[in-house]
C-alpha cells in the first residue's frame, strides 16, 4: 500500500479532493500531506492521516503526488522550477496532475518526469466543486496503462467515473473537448435567451422549457436559474477558463481541423471578456447580448 500521498494546491477542488483521499483511506499507516502556500486554505482541513501544511518540503519522499493547480506554467514551475518537487519525490513516484492544462504541455511534462524515473498521469477532472465534495468526479486519464492501474484505487476515492483515455496527454485532450462543448452550450444560451425575451417571451417560462425540454443540458440547468437571479459570481471565472478555448484553437491550427462553431462561441466568450466580465462566471456571457438588445433575462416581479 502507498504510505505517503501528497496533494499540492488546496483550492476549490483540491480541498475536497484531499479530504476524500484521507477519509476513504487515510490513517492506518497512510499519510496524506496537503500543501498550499496560503494558510487560510488549510484552515479546518482535518481527516484521519491528513497533515495540512504550507511547507513544500513536506512532500519529500511522497510516492504519489496529486497536483490541483491553476495552469500548465504553474505545474511546470512546481515540478521543475527553483526548488522543484519532482526530484524530491520517492525514486519511483507517480505524479497525477488533476489540473486542466494544454495537451502539448501535459505531454512535455510527462516526458520530462519519465526521463527522471518518475511516472506521470494527466488526469483532469469534471464535476465542479460539488462533485469534488461528493467524490463523484469524472476523471479522464492519459498515460501508461500500468500507471493508470496502479493509481486507480486512489482515483476511485475522488471519482465515480475514472477512465483511461489513452496515452500521455489523452486526459487533457478529453477535458478540452468536454469543456469546449460546455462553452459552446453556454454561448448559445447567452445569444438566444435575450433574443427570446426581446421577442416577448417570459424569462421564467422560457427557463422552464430550456431546463426541462429537449434543449436541456447541465449548462442550462446550472446557469439559467442563476441568470434569472442576476448571479454571476458562483462559477469558475471566465478569464481563467478561457484557456480551454485557447487550447482548442491551438489544436485546430496545428492539425488543420475546421471548427467553425467553436470559433463562433470563442467570439462570444471574447466579447464578454473585452467588456470586463472576466472575473464573473460563464453565465455572464449573456450580459453583452442583453445590453445589445436592451433586455434582461431575469425573473419578473408580480
Amino acid at each position: 500500500m502507498t504510505s505517503h500521498i501528497a496533494v499540492m494546491g488546496i483550492g476549490q477542488m483540491g480541498r475536497p479532493i484531499a479530504l476524500n483521499l484521507a477519509r476513504k483511506g487515510g490513517g492506518a499507516g497512510q499519510r496524506i500531506t496537503a500543501v498550499d502556500a496560503d494558510p487560510a486554505r488549510l484552515a479546518g482541513l482535518d481527516a484521519p492521516g491528513l497533515v495540512a501544511t504550507t511547507d513544500r518540503d513536506a512532500v519529500a519522499g511522497a510516492e504519489v503526488l496529486f497536483l490541483c493547480l491553476p495552469d500548465g506554467d504553474v505545474v511546470e514551475a512546481v515540478l521543475f522550477g527553483a526548488d522543484g518537487l519532482a526530484a524530491r519525490l520517492a525514486p519511483d513516484a507517480t505524479v497525477v496532475d488533476l489540473s486542466t492544462i494544454a495537451h502539448a504541455k501535459a505531454v512535455s511534462i510527462g516526458r520530462a518526469l519519465e526521463a527522471g524515473g518518475r511516472a506521470f498521469l494527466d488526469a483532469p477532472v469534471s464535476g465542479a466543486p460539488a462533485g469534488a465534495e461528493a467524490g463523484t468526479l469524472t476523471v479522464m486519464c492519459g498515460g501508461a496503462a500500468e500507471t493508470f492501474r496502479a493509481v486507480k484505487p486512489l482515483l476511485d476515492r475522488i471519482g465515480a467515473q475514472v477512465l483511461h483515455m489513452g496515452p500521455l496527454g489523452s486526459g487533457q485532450l478529453t477535458k478540452t473537448i468536454n469543456n469546449v462543448l460546455y462553452d459552446i452550450n453556454i454561448a448559445a444560451l447567452a445569444e438566444v435567451l435575450p433574443m427570446a425575451v426581446a421577442m416577448g417571451l417570459d424569462p421564467q417560462q422560457l427557463a422552464t422549457v430550456v431546463t426541462t425540454g429537449t434543449s436541456r443540458s447541465y449548462a442550462a440547468q446550472y446557469f439559467v436559474p442563476r441568470i434569472l437571479q442576476g448571479r454571476f459570481d458562483e462559477g469558475y471565472p471566465m478569464a481563467k477558463a478561457y484557456k480551454d478555448l485557447v487550447s482548442a484553437a491551438a489544436l485546430s491550427s496545428e492539425r488543420g481541423f475546421p471548427m467553425p462553431v467553436t470559433a463562433a462561441a470563442t467570439a462570444t466568450y471574447q466579447t464578454a471578456l473585452r467588456q470586463g466580465h472576466g472575473d464573473r462566471d460563464k453565465g455572464a456571457m449573456v450580459l453583452p447580448f442583453e445590453a445589445l438588445l436592451g433586455v434582461t433575462v431575469r425573473t419578473r416581479g408580480p
